[in-house]
């Protein structure tokens, strides 16, 4: 390949990523589709069926540190992998639980805690990748295509679930989603490297651009030595945990995604049936409503990413990153507060999706502050991020209802938009500029 042709081998795995992001969210959501066969199957209340999804969010915000972690060592390529094998694995098990066994619960919650385990190294494991892979200036883009799988992957779950549940059982729609996954972890598993000096498809050129604009080097060895060495991370580039722990910038976008977590799970757990039950749309309006949300979802993350690359190439990190996060989440208070108090139901829902996109105009900043920040140890700062994340989706699944009860579900909006301006506050603490110190070694001894 000539030295002055530039290949395109790093966006071809990040539209694989986008695969398996949308992947991960036909596993994780085909559970509430399929929720009232298997609840009447396994004679569950809304009670039960709900802890499957806290036994899935448990497991997932749980195992996210040690996702990244493990992908800071080990590299994406080897841990997405098994990621996805082991998440095919206990999709298929889910399916595989027997009608007439005991404490059927507790096996299917087990099975999705594990579930949420495996699923927890996607996103750390990916912005691990982002931060070896995608020179600074790009990573907005990259992370908003990898994000849109979310929106890709929830909005056709529920017509690809549907269609198999009513063709051949709901227990199918499990297995397909395993074969599904697995096929994608394979071909990622074939085509993808730890790093671009290891893909032999990656141009000379196409390497320079990546090494110009990276923010953290590649393995010390070369070569098949590079894919068998047991630790990916140099250890110069090594972050110590007292360091990440006691990190403002690590704190303030943690929180933020915490405030991120519990607005977009209102979004993924709550609003078909707040559609269906508060505003009184048929089941047909509420998915057509619902999937319009996701589609916003999936047409903003991207949008948001090139917004972001472009004002950080014209005016600096602090207006790219920060301040694009600010803007969107404020935006999606401003939404949230118009759509909750619409007299249209049509007009609520369509505001109400629009405030989804808003928030996903913010979604790469997170990921591509910790990936600039980070240095070698960018997964495991990440990890801890998306931690907070799902701690905020978790409280999503039980305080939302708790509020719409007892003051009704505006004010259960009202309590989001407001987590957004307080996400937008805590973006205002970050400096972007700051990195994170890598782990120091005494010079030698003379």
């Amino acid at each position: 390949m000539a030295d002055h042709v530039e290949s395109r081998v790093r966006w071809v795995l990040v539209f694989w990523l986008f695969v398996l992001s949308a992947v991960a969210y036909l596993d994780r959501i085909n559970l509430s589709i399929a929720g009232s066969f298997i609840a009447a199957e396994f004679r569950l209340t809304n009670v039960q069926l709900g802890s499957l999804t806290s036994a899935f969010l448990m497991g997932y915000a749980l195992f996210q540190t040690v996702g990244g972690w493990l992908a800071d060592r080990l590299g994406s390529r080897r841990v997405l992998a098994a990621g996805v094998l082991w998440w095919g694995i206990f999709t298929s098990l889910t399916a595989a639980v027997p009608p007439a066994i005991v404490s059927a619960v507790l096996v299917l919650a087990t099975t999705r805690f594990l579930l949420g385990a495996g699923e927890a190294v996607l996103f750390p494991a990916s912005n691990q990748f982002v931060s070896r892979w995608i020179p600074s200036e790009e990573r907005g883009k990259a992370n908003g295509l990898i994000f849109a799988g979310v929106g890709v992957g929830a909005g056709s779950t529920p017509f690809l679930i549907t269609y198999i549940i009513v063709h051949y059982g709901w227990r199918w729609s499990f297995w397909m989603s395993a074969i599904i996954g697995l096929a994608a972890g394979v071909v990622w598993y074939v085509i993808a490297r730890n790093t671009p000096e290891e893909h032999d498809r990656v141009s000379p050129a196409e390497l320079r651009h990546i090494q110009a604009g990276r923010t953290v080097g590649g393995s010390a060895s070369s070569g098949a030595a590079k894919e068998s060495s047991p630790s990916i991370t140099a250890a110069d580039e090594r972050i110590l945990w007292s360091t990440i722990l006691s990190s403002k910038n690590v704190w303030a976008v943690t929180l933020a995604y915490f405030c991120f977590g519990y607005v977009a799970w209102i979004f993924f757990t709550w609003f078909f049936i707040y559609l269906a039950t508060v505003r009184g749309l048929n089941l047909k309006a509420s998915a057509s409503y619902t999937t319009l949300l996701f589609l916003s979802m999936a047409a903003c993350s991207p949008l948001g990413g090139a917004i972001s690359d472009k004002l950080t190439k014209l005016h600096g990190k602090r207006i790219g990153r920060c301040g694009i996060a600010v803007f969107a989440l404020l935006l999606t208070a401003v939404f949230l507060t118009l759509g909750s108090q619409a007299q249209s139901a049509g007009l609520a829902s369509i505001v109400l999706a629009g405030g989804a996109g808003a928030l996903y105009l913010s979604q790469s900043s997170f990921w591509s502050l910790t990936a600039d920040i980070a240095s070698g140890s960018s997964g495991s700062v990440s990890g801890f991020m998306n931690m907070g994340n799902q701690f905020g989706g978790a409280l999503t699944a039980s305080l939302t209802p708790a509020i719409a009860a007892r003051f009704g579900w505006t004010t259960s909006f009202f309590v989001a938009a407001g987590l957004s301006v307080l996400g937008a506050a805590a973006w205002l603490l970050v400096d972007p500029q700051r990195a994170l110190a890598p782990e120091t070694k005494p010079p030698p001894s003379l």
